[in-house]
């Protein structure tokens, strides 16, 4: 991608709109080379410190969308200014219509018992997306019994697009895995953007998504599987972003050994 990138911490995020990451996608897909997509947000910032192979994901992204106002707010800082937050939930209507305008075939991975099979056939319904697949496997962190029969089952299915619904890091760890044996598709990390789109999981009010409060909605809606992320990673971000900008900022001192450069 030929756009300008910020770097937080180990992870670098594309400076687009809604409308270059479409464009991106699109040329992305052209190129039949493969590739994958993820949705940075602060608590991916902090996971990308903890986990080598998680910033490895990431260093190999082809792009890279900011799913964060925080950090939308503060790219400024850190180097060109991020126009708008693109979240993955806001992202995919918009994807899969492109998806069904330029006749890709999708592959819907994860999700919940029923979900990606239920998103499926709504998609083909009403979106006219052709549906080369679902699948609701098991995923760890690492690569585990049945993957190379998951791969060659979507490998098969010859998709252009593969939807990932699966929570951070295990998606990207995943994609990042297995990313040259699925060529020439392109891997997409979404979360639970499809349970946004079926109903099943409520987003927060337009208002608290534009003041970057989004987290306290699902803070509140899901205390037991939120709170360590939200309230013991979220807090370590801080000193993630301060090591950041005081790197560049060493960097633009005349003498100064230090050069800032992305990880």
């Amino acid at each position: 991608m030929n756009s300008a990138r910020v770097r937080f911490g180990r992870v670098c995020v594309d400076a687009v709109d809604h409308a270059q990451a479409l464009v991106a996608i699109e040329n992305l897909v052209a190129t039949q080379r493969g590739g994958a997509v993820y949705t940075p947000n602060v608590d991916h910032v902090v996971l990308a410190e903890q986990l080598p192979e998680f910033a490895e994901a990431y260093a190999r992204a082809d792009i890279s969308l900011c799913d964060s106002q925080p950090l939308r707010w503060i790219s400024p800082l850190f180097g060109p200014a991020i126009p708008e937050r693109v979240a993955g939930s806001d992202f995919f209507l918009p994807l899969m219509r492109l998806a069904s305008k330029r006749e890709w075939r999708v592959f819907l991975l994860g999700g919940g018992p029923g979900v990606a099979e239920e998103g499926a056939e709504r998609l083909a319904r009403e979106e006219g997306v052709t549906i080369a697949g679902t699948a609701a496997p098991t995923i760890g962190l690492t690569a585990e019994a049945g993957e190379e029969a998951l791969v060659a089952l979507i490998a098969k299915a010859r998709p252009d697009l593969i939807v990932t619904l699966l929570g951070a890091p295990k998606g990207e760890l995943w994609i990042n895995r297995v990313r040259d044996r699925l060529r020439p598709a392109v891997a997409v990390q979404l979360g639970a953007s499809l349970d946004f789109y079926l109903g099943r999981v409520r987003r927060a009010p337009v208002w608290m998504r534009q003041a970057g409060l989004e987290w306290l909605f699902r803070l509140i809606q899901e205390p037991r599987r939120l709170a360590h992320r939200y309230l013991v990673r979220g807090p370590r971000s801080l000193l993630i972003l301060a090591s950041t900008w005081h790197s560049r900022r060493r960097a633009t001192i005349p003498g100064s050994n230090d050069t800032g450069e992305a990880l």
